[in-house]
């Protein structure tokens, strides 16, 4: 896509037109940086609000693998119920809470010391949790009671539960917390809970067997895996419908949106893969990325910079970068271009990850000005005058942006000429003046014409 950003009507110094585009994206974005044993059978996970620690859900333990973030090494395993299935954090990292599928009970985990300091009775068969965004509310999804538990987090008790579809499986609720939705693998439909009032108000029919659920950081879209026929449901929150499905990989199990709203990963239980959607395009993007067997579930760093994901067969955690492209702002303006005015300029660049490098790709820069391809800086002193054009891009992996700049470099200003004082008279120069040679000035006293050097060394 192209962004046409014309700055003015005239062209003076600088800037007259930025031009933004996009490059194709490649076969792949992500790597696998590292994998990290867990207990048996991991098959949830969640990151800390504040990115610093990962607790994986083993299945087959009945604990909670606690993963250092930064060091990606388990600090602690926790003991909770039986058969540990879904996890969540509430929004100030304190508490998180786990669902125990064979105790029907969510165990209560102290963040800080890494304990369960209690366990709540919900329904039967309790799959997935979500907080809302206030810390207020944890729902819980009981697949064997076709029934949302509601949670009151401060008290550590439940209302009344909220009847949904068959065999409810994944929740999640919207970034501004008016609304819950509720997987149903028995029905193949979504319930919308709305959660001023624990009712639900809207049903939507989506694929076979859909499992995991994920709003656009907006709150506009929401996405839903259909583990039935390898498609993700895309739902028009406001519209409470559905578009075009998007198909992935083998057996989707969960999907989760980058922070910024750009993407979608859907782990593949199937093939044990990584799809990565490309949102704005509803479809997904070059190859399948390769984790370890039996991938299940994900979650990504608040920074949008790993995904952590669940590998049920291998009993692990792959840790996956993920690239983000390199951004030039549709802002920018280049400083005022002279003839002899030393120049340093950057542009408002996000280079993404891993950083871009940077290049002239078409055009030439004003005569005197040099590009830095690692940092991108442009700097140095103009030495011709005259109209420019040249077009700056950056390259990471995921794409390459570029940005066209259209101006003019100015000749130097006149220098100015200004008698101070009584005879002899002294001379004031004006900018720009500095190494330029004044002869044949004629002075009033006495007729006679003298030579006079200003800037002479």
């Amino acid at each position: 896509m192209s962004l046409d950003l014309t700055r003015g009507a005239a062209v003076t110094a600088v800037s007259a037109a930025l031009l933004i585009s996009l490059g194709a994206l490649p076969a792949s974005a992500a790597t696998v940086v590292a994998t990290i044993s867990v207990g048996a059978l991991p098959v949830g996970v969640a990151v800390s609000p504040d990115g610093s620690l990962v607790y994986v859900t083993n299945l087959n333990s009945n604990s909670v693998s606690v993963i250092d973030a930064d060091t990606q090494a388990v600090t602690a395993t926790i003991s909770v119920g039986a058969r540990p299935h879904g996890v969540a954090f509430t929004p100030d990292g304190s508490t998180a809470f786990v669902t125990n599928l064979d105790s029907n009970t969510v165990s209560v985990i102290t963040v800080a010391t890494s304990t369960a300091a209690s366990s709540i009775a919900v329904g039967q068969s309790p799959h997935d949790v979500a907080v809302t965004p206030d810390g207020s509310t944890a729902y819980v999804t009981n697949r064997a009671s076709d029934t949302i538990s509601v949670i009151d987090v401060a008290a550590g008790t439940t209302g009344t539960p909220i009847a949904v579809g068959d065999q409810p499986f994944g929740v999640a609720v919207s970034p501004d917390g008016a609304e819950a939705f509720v997987t149903n693998i028995g029905a193949d439909t979504v319930s919308v809970i709305d959660t001023a009032t624990a009712s639900v108000v809207a049903t939507i029919p989506v694929g076979p067997a859909p499992l995991g659920v994920a709003f656009a950081p907006d709150g506009a879209t929401a996405y839903v895996t259909n583990h039935g026929n390898n498609t993700v449901s895309v739902i028009d929150v406001a519209t409470r419908t559905t578009t075009s499905p998007i198909t992935v990989g083998n057996s989707p199990w969960e999907v989760a949106v980058t922070p910024d709203g750009t993407t979608a990963y859907v782990v593949n239980l199937g093939p044990s893969t990584v799809s990565v959607v490309d949102l704005a395009a509803g479809a997904t993007r070059g190859s399948e990325i390769a984790v370890q067997s039996g991938a299940r579930a994900m979650a990504f760093s608040p920074d949008g910079t790993l995904a952590w994901v669940a590998n049920q067969n291998s009993g692990t955690v792959s840790v996956v970068t993920i690239e983000t492209p390199a951004v030039l702002a549709d802002t920018d303006t280049l400083p005022t271009l002279v003839v002899g005015a030393p120049v340093t300029f950057r542009a408002a660049v996000s280079s993404g990850t891993p950083g871009a490098d940077f290049a002239i790709s078409d055009g030439a820069l004003p005569a005197g000005l040099s590009l830095d391809t690692e940092s991108g800086v442009i700097s140095g002193t103009p030495t011709t005058a005259g109209d420019f054009e040249f077009t700056l891009s950056a390259t990471n992996v995921v794409q390459t942006v570029t940005a066209t700049y259209v101006g003019t470099v100015d000749v130097a200003p006149t220098p100015e000429l200004a008698a101070t004082g009584s005879a002899p008279w002294s001379l004031a120069m004006g900018a720009g003046a500095a190494g330029i040679l004044l002869g044949a000035l004629l002075l009033a006293r006495g007729g006679r014409a003298h030579r006079s050097s200003i800037g002479r060394a």
